[in-house]
Order: structure tokens, then sequence, then C-alpha cells
């Protein structure tokens, strides 16, 4: 897999987020774009989740139903035909990079799932339970992974 690619304007792969998308700065989210989505694609997922925080795994992102023939998402905005979910800090829709003061550089990574049909989520979702329901329905993904301290 890994055909999708996905990149943004505002940041290169492994680079730093800028602070306008922090929940230091604007919190608002970046702009994304997408190509090389597989024939057979119901929607899109995107998913943003940061792998370094002291919880655990933490969702800063969730978006499903993204239309298939979409190229990208435009800054501070949900993608199209998105329904955005609630993340790790209860507001739906894009949270921004907030780690610890002095707990080092986080990875935030951005993925786009490529699904051959809708996820079944309900109710309050968590990073684990989106990936149980990728599970099996993913047909290709793409990743970006940006970086942000405090």
């Amino acid at each position: 897999m890994t055909g999708i690619e996905l990149t943004s304007a505002a940041f290169g792969d492994h680079a730093t987020i800028p602070r306008r998308y922090s929940g230091e700065g604007d919190d608002v989210s970046p702009p994304l774009t997408w190509s090389g989505v597989p024939d057979g694609t119901q929607e899109l997922v995107l998913l943003c989740e940061d792998p370094d925080a002291p919880s655990g795994t933490f969702l800063h992102w969730l978006v499903t139903g993204i239309a298939p023939e979409s190229s990208g998402v435009a800054e501070g905005v949900g993608p199209p035909g998105g329904r955005e979910w609630p993340n790790g800090f209860g507001r739906v829709g894009w949270g921004g990079p907030m780690p610890p003061p002095g707990h080092g550089a986080h990875r935030y990574v951005f993925r786009l799932f490529a699904v051959s049909e809708p996820l079944p989520l309900h109710g309050r979702v968590s990073s684990d339970s989106v990936h149980r329901a990728l599970e099996g329905r993913t047909l290709d993904d793409g990743t970006l992974v940006g970086t942000y301290q405090r």
C-alpha cells in the first residue's frame, strides 16, 4: 500500500508544523492535498494522531465519508463530504498540536485511507476503534508526518 500521496503546502514530511495550526496558535486545520486514490474507493478517511502523547496515542482529527473524487482540503475547513468526529480534546473537528511543555518534539501522523465501504463508527470513537474498523476495509493509504514541540 501507500500509493496515495498526501502532502501539505504548510509543512513538509517530517518537518515542523507551523504554530498557526497548533493549540497555541490559531488552531486551524492545515491544508492538505492528495492523489493516487484507487478505483473502487467508496470513501476516504482522514486521521491525525500523536503516537508520542504521554497517555498513549492521542486523536487530533478524524474525518469519515470524504468524497473519493476529492483531491484535498483547504486550511481551516473540513474535507468535502466528510463527517468530522470528536477529537481527544472532546471537540468536533481539528484539535491542533499541544504537547506538554518540555516533552520534546511529538510526531503528528496524518493518514488518508481509501476504504471499500463506510466505517461502522458510532458514538465516542478512539484511535483504537478507528484502526479496528479500518481492518479489512482499507484499499490503500498515504501518510504525512509533522512535528511540533512546546
